[in-house]
């Protein structure tokens, strides 16, 4: 880079050890970034420093909500990273300066992700929500099926998550159908929908995953008319988040045989109450959040998005995963 740039890093002590920034995983990245060189780093922990940090930083990267205050005496802050995907505990966005540039770490979770998926819709064509159901009833309830090849898979949301999805999806023999947004055609879909067309997305398809960001428009989005939609005894996965899915109607189609068993990762609540009645509910199967993580990896390729916006940054490019502040991810 042409400049120095100063940058501050700011680790929250409350995150897993894994996902935390601090100095050792900073050196580590550095190590492999020619980028580093033209960065002067500064270092904080839960907030502390935060604004010493902060009078002469152009980048501030961190794992949560700065405070308002800190970023509005930042007269030099352009661009903040929050090192997490999802930002809806980040809106609205009132305390973002204007002309400060928002990113986050879109695209770190793929490889989990893609694994994860494959893991989940073998276990929905395998019945595995139902014979763990069967397991705590003590019933010997066995459900056979034909090969997963072949079936249809319907993707809500295709950012990082859902293309993740399809890609394992496709290496199983499956057909994607994605729904998005951008209807342009994507290498990992056989067929595109807008959101408005959700049901006909879903109709006759084998299975339903969610990957879809938590914004008010998507509230909710996936729910009665898009299981209804489904093959009879379709399957159902969550990886996005809680509130986009509406877990009362999933409820009660997995009560009444519509479907015949979901895996959900996310929900409203985490972690998710012990008096849940989601706890008990059959032909269902509880993730702790723990789709996409990899805690071996996490950190650092959080970090290698990081100076891939960096080079953008620094040629006065569009970032790669910067926020749109109207849509809210």
């Amino acid at each position: 880079m042409a400049e120095i740039r100063r940058a501050h890093l700011d680790s929250q002590l409350w995150k897993p050890p894994h996902m935390r920034i601090d100095q050792s995983a900073w050196a580590i990245a550095a190590a492999r970034q020619e980028a580093s060189a033209g960065l002067d780093v500064s270092f904080s922990q839960n907030w502390e420093g935060l604004e010493a940090g902060l009078e002469d930083a152009e980048i501030l990267i961190c794992q949560s909500k700065p405070p308002a205050d800190a970023i509005a005496k930042a007269r030099n802050l352009k661009w903040i990273m929050i090192t997490m995907a999802g930002v809806e505990s980040l809106l609205p966005l009132d305390w973002l300066p204007d002309g400060v540039r928002l990113t986050n770490n879109s695209g770190t979770h793929y490889p989990k992700t893609r694994e994860f998926a494959a893991m989940a819709l073998g276990m929905l064509h395998f019945q595995m929500p139902h014979l763990t159901t069967a397991q705590r009833e003590h019933a010997w309830s066995a459900k056979f099926d034909t090969l997963i090849a072949g079936k249809t898979v319907t993707v809500v949301g295709f950012g990082t998550l859902g293309q993740a999805t399809a890609d394992a999806a496709r290496g199983m023999g499956l057909k994607v159908r994605a729904v998005r947004r951008n209807p342009a055609l994507h290498d990992l879909a056989d067929e595109m929908f807008q959101p408005e067309d959700l049901v006909k997305a879903c109709a006759g398809a084998d299975y339903i995953v969610c990957t879809l960001p938590l914004t008010p428009a998507t509230t909710n989005m996936v729910g009665a008319a898009a299981f209804d939609a489904l093959k009879d005894g379709g399957g159902v996965l969550n990886i996005g988040r809680g509130p986009v899915m509406d877990y009362a109607a999933l409820v009660e189609r997995l009560d009444n045989g519509k479907l015949s068993g979901a895996i959900l990762d996310v929900f409203a609540t985490e972690p998710l109450p012990a008096d849940d009645p989601l706890w008990d509910q059959k032909n269902l199967m509880i993730m702790p959040h723990m789709s996409s993580d990899d805690p071996g990896n996490y950190i650092q390729r959080t970090f290698d998005v990081f100076f891939q916006n960096l080079d953008a940054y620094a040629s006065g490019n569009p970032l790669v995963t910067e926020i749109d502040r109207a849509l809210g991810y």
